[in-house]
């Protein structure tokens, strides 16, 4: 009976393990949907906006 006992007992800490790593895939994956969804929405306002630094900046930086 015991041998049962831990077998259930480890097969419920393995899903709650996977449960939280679902979890936190779930949520890193929404994070990347926000990203490019608000690199996608900034774009075309950015896109009229000057920069800020030329390349002669990033030039003079590094020499």
């Amino acid at each position: 009976m015991m041998n049962i006992e831990a077998d259930v007992r480890e097969i419920r800490q393995q899903v709650v393990e996977i449960s939280k790593k679902l979890d936190q895939l779930l949520l890193e994956c929404e994070s990347v949907g926000v990203m490019k969804l608000s690199e996608r929405s900034l774009s075309t306002f950015l896109q009229d906006e000057p920069d800020l630094y030329g390349i002669n900046d990033i030039r003079v930086a590094y020499k």
